[in-house]
């Protein structure tokens, strides 16, 4: 069975072949990604309808590239797999409807994928790959959520942001400190030469007692501290907010994320979106995590971000416990979809809050 992923639910357009057999983890074939940094960093953020543009531009040039990489060809697709949300409407159009018509056109059966799904699961593709049931911690540019994973399908929310996500934290405060976009990995590269002792930022909801998270005050504090600094800040003293920001951000997710392994009684962790990626927070989780003799997982550092692989990979383990996928190619987008427990195919009947356009 080869899967066809796309993902185009915000600034990255990927695509991806997967392979899978009845059992077993699937395997990665090719995939292929295209960032859109470049073109939204004059505007320092995305912007909505240049997203949409691109994506039209980059994923069908994509789709031949993962093919030619894979040795594969069209007729060898036995599945098609999209992101279906969350993200920008208007981006997810354009991956949904080349799915759709892809399938159409060579009458296979397609699926939409539920884009934090994607992201839980990828670590399934690396070296070291994780066994149920996890705690997952979800951190990206727009969610920060701690979910129990049974399995497939099976994902109950613990705790979620209700502000700002992390990865807003990151690039907000790289924006107050005047770093580039995006902000995240600018901020982190400062941190690398700065004290993180030096500034005493709060960790909201640091002994909340649940497993809830925010950051909109976090990035207050930090505001604060930049105005007090002026606008003649030697670079040392930026490198050293850049890091006790950082230091701060990554405190609380790890607490949080021991709290729940606490309250669940689970020992294995899934760490996964394009804040996983950071440096500083793999090192104080995995040395946390060496105390307790908890087991903790990744993705591969090139499949953090938004990529194609992890939405072929969600719909190839789907596609293992029973889920065939439709073939009627009729569609619609989720911009706004939480992800809490449910059957297989939870897309085939959105509540009216989640219904997007299409």
């Amino acid at each position: 069975m080869n899967i066809l992923g796309i993902e185009s639910s915000c600034d990255e357009t990927g695509v991806a072949l997967v392979q899978a057999a009845a059992s077993g983890i699937p395997t990665l074939r090719a995939h292929a990604l295209h960032s859109q940094v470049a073109m939204h960093e004059a505007y320092g953020g995305v912007v909505p309808e240049l997203a949409s543009r691109d994506h039209i531009r980059r994923v069908v040039p994509l789709a031949r590239q993962v093919l030619h990489e894979a040795g594969a060809s069209l007729a060898d697709i036995d599945l098609i797999a999209y992101t279906r949300g969350p993200g920008l409407a208007g981006a997810l159009l354009v991956g949904a409807g080349m799915a759709c018509s892809l399938a159409a056109a060579l009458a296979r059966p397609v699926v939409g994928v539920h884009h934090l799904e994607g992201h839980l699961l990828s670590p399934f593709l690396s070296a070291d790959p994780p066994e149920f049931p996890f705690i997952a911690l979800l951190v990206s540019g727009g969610h920060t959520q701690l979910m129990r994973v049974d399995d497939v399908g099976c994902y109950v929310l613990l705790g979620e942001t209700i502000d700002d996500a992390a990865g807003e934290a990151f690039d907000k405060s790289a924006k107050l400190l005047g770093l580039g976009y995006p902000g995240g990995p600018a901020l982190a590269r400062l941190a690398e030469f700065g004290d993180a002792s030096t500034f005493a930022l709060p960790r909201p909801l640091l002994h909340s007692g649940n497993l809830d998270f925010s950051f909109a005050g976090l990035k207050t504090a930090v505001r604060t501290q930049v105005l007090k600094l002026g606008s003649n800040v030697c670079e040392q003293d930026r490198a050293h907010l850049a890091a006790s920001t950082q230091q701060a951000i990554v405190d609380v997710l790890v607490r949080k994320t021991m709290q729940a392994l606490r309250e669940t009684g689970l020992q294995r962790i899934v760490v996964a979106g394009g804040v996983g990626a950071n440096a500083r927070l793999r090192e104080v989780l995995n040395a946390e995590c060496a105390k307790r003799q908890v087991r903790v997982h990744y993705p591969e550092l090139a499949l953090c971000t938004d990529n194609g692989a992890m939405i072929a990979l969600a719909a190839a383990m789907r596609w293992q416990r029973g889920e065939p996928g439709q073939v009627d190619y009729a569609f619609n987008v989720l911009p706004r979809w939480a992800l809490a427990t449910t059957p297989l195919a939870p897309c085939l009947t959105p509540s009216p809050s989640e219904r997007g356009q299409g």
